[in-house]
């Protein structure tokens, strides 16, 4: 039996004004998946994220998490949801052992907070005030503040905004982690690359609007099915070898380097059986597979970055 949505989201509305911050949203996000909504700066994911942990009432439209209203059952929820804000902060001179601490005693079932702090990589920081934690520590301590309720669906929100890749790559590992403790994490970034190695599943919201929601596998072969291989060879007659190739869509040659766009699953492998079968000796051979920011881009019109 597949997972059971734990999330539903039907057609909600948010405006400030005459900015319209989302229009007509809907998604589902699964039991035990990790699920994100994508999108640049301003694309309406905090507003989203916000309505659905119950910080904002969308203007219409219904919203479900866990079979409970987010605004009307608010204090039932708090205590089934971890949330990881966008703009967290905490007192300068407070300790990580203090915010765990203080974060626990609002909760009547809490996880061991020793356990939560080694697993997270800050038990030699438990002392240590919060001014003095890189941004990769502040980070993972609120990953603990979320999670120290034990909840079922946790929200993170461009949690890795700012860090370094060393320290993204490890906040990744801990949402990983989370997944695999059975939570349902939903997660918003305007990191494409962020996205493409974390996300089960994910929404691309551009302008308040959902465009599309899928893994990201079949995002890019549905919207970017192309490869591109770039290779160098001395073969005089390469060019007329390579139009024979099923699937090529364009060839392009600067000299001996040539850049060949095809489209199928077997593509690169008939530019290898091409090469193999002409016997045609190659100094340089590179493969160019589309990502989800080649997605977004063809989707939209315009970069992640805009």
């Amino acid at each position: 039996m597949p997972p059971s949505p734990v999330i539903r989201v039907s057609g909600i509305r948010k405006t400030y004004g005459r900015l319209v911050a989302v229009d007509d949203v809907s998604l589902d996000v699964l039991e035990g998946e990790i699920f994100g909504l994508i999108g640049p700066n301003g694309a309406g994911k905090t507003t989203t994220m916000e309505c659905v942990e119950g910080f904002r009432k969308p203007d219409r439209g219904t919203i479900s998490v866990l079979s409970l209203d987010p605004v009307r059952d608010i204090y039932a929820l708090q205590h089934r949801i971890g949330v990881q804000l966008q703009a967290a902060q905490l007192q300068k001179r407070i300790t990580v052992w203090e915010a765990i601490d203080l974060w626990a005693s609002l909760y009547p079932r809490t996880m061991d907070a020793e356990e939560l702090l080694s697993g997270l990589g800050l038990a030699e920081k438990r002392d240590a005030w919060f001014m003095t934690l890189s941004g990769g520590q502040k980070q993972r301590l609120f990953i603990a503040l979320a999670l120290i309720n034990d909840p079922e669906i946790v929200f993170l929100d461009e949690l890795t905004t700012g860090l370094d890749p060393q320290a993204r790559r490890t906040i990744w590992e801990l949402v990983r982690g989370i997944r695999e403790r059975g939570k349902t994490v939903f997660l918003t970034t305007h990191l494409m690359e962020e996205a493409e190695r974390l996300c089960d599943r994910v929404a691309i919201i551009d302008h308040g609007r959902i465009i599309d929601i899928d893994t990201p596998e079949r995002l890019i072969r549905r919207h970017c099915p192309e490869c591109t291989v770039v290779l160098t060879t001395a073969d005089g007659a390469a060019a007329e070898h390579f139009r024979g190739i099923p699937g090529l869509v364009q060839v392009a040659a600067d000299g001996e380097r040539f850049t060949l766009r095809g489209q199928g699953d077997d593509f690169i492998s008939e530019v290898i059986q091409c090469l193999s079968e002409r016997r045609m000796r190659v100094s340089d051979f590179r493969t160019l597979l589309p990502s989800l920011e080649d997605v977004f881009l063809r989707l939209t019109g315009h970069s992640i970055r805009d």
